[in-house]
């Protein structure tokens, strides 16, 4: 159900001598033109390749172009006119994907349950029946886990497999939004350092949080926090991530899953992001649930 907006209501002008303000006060032409950089951006290609191709038909006598050269033409320009995806983009692409995790230490019908958050991070949907990604180090040792889906609806979540090797869970919720949305996974073959990247998650518990950054190096390794494991293969990337935004996706601009955030590195004893973190290629993560997506 959709809330109204709340509004508070003002007291009455004791005179009519000051002059009523415009309910929706004009812009300047500077702003409007900001506001819709996007769409002119398009039309002006458009209306570009209109130009190019009315040009290219009028001189095609003489030049020998055939139909075919025209469209060709005018089709390279479109696809050179199209704006590049921002993180924002990124972003709104991804988020009806991206779940908080909680790991709680109390079970739903223990004598004297407790709300009590014990662990905090970030999942993924991969499947649109409610089969999600996060990192076991987030649900490790909790007696109840619950998933908070985009939509704010709150359900209890299983474990249905883990990859302690790739500090990898993969959780079953037990109640799903009717239009639940699964990522789209992309492979990370092709990748290069220095491509952007954004990262979405709750760090700290608040969120969902974006950042946004480039891989910075591919094939690295990290020793997990309590030491037990040293990860392999991942991905290094800047964008900020701290504790909470583990389990949660690393995209493209197109907002394609390549990575599952698994750590950051910080030679102090604070934990907060100094510029590095890793993430576990989607190869990995897609094959704990058994997917062969590429």
């Amino acid at each position: 159900m959709k809330r109204a907006a709340v509004y508070s209501s003002s007291s009455r002008a004791r005179t009519a001598a000051k002059p009523a303000v415009p309910a929706n006060p004009p812009i300047t032409f500077r702003e409007w033109r900001k506001r819709h950089a996007r769409g002119l951006k398009v039309g002006a290609g458009v209306a570009g390749a209109l130009v190019l191709g009315l040009f290219l038909w009028l001189l095609a006598p003489a030049k020998g172009l055939t139909l075919a050269d025209i469209e060709v033409a005018v089709q390279k320009v479109l696809e050179s006119q199209q704006p590049a995806p921002t993180a924002a983009d990124a972003y709104e692409s991804i988020l009806p994907s991206v779940v908080h995790v909680r790991g709680l230490p109390d079970a739903p019908d223990a004598d004297v349950p407790s709300e009590r958050e014990s662990q905090s991070g970030t999942g993924v949907v991969i499947v649109d029946t409610g089969i999600i990604l996060t990192n076991l180090h987030v649900i490790q040792g909790a007696k109840r886990i619950q998933v908070v889906f985009h939509d704010g609806l709150e359900s209890d979540a299983v474990v249905t497999g883990v990859q302690p090797e790739h500090d990898l869970a993969v959780l079953q919720a037990k109640i799903i939004p009717d239009d639940l949305y699964a990522a789209t996974l992309r492979s990370t073959q092709g990748l290069r350092p220095g491509e952007p990247v954004v990262a979405v998650g709750f760090p700290f518990g608040i969120g969902p949080s974006v950042s946004a950054g480039v891989i910075s190096g591919l094939g690295r390794e990290y020793q997990t926090v309590d030491g037990k494991r040293v990860l392999t293969n991942l991905i290094q990337f800047d964008a900020a991530v701290n504790p909470g935004n583990s389990g949660g996706p690393l995209i493209t601009l197109e907002g394609e899953v390549i990575g599952i955030v698994t750590g950051l590195l910080n030679p102090s004893e604070q934990r907060v992001f100094i510029g590095i973190g890793f993430a576990v290629p989607i190869e990995n993560a897609a094959g704990a649930v058994g997917l062969s997506p590429f």
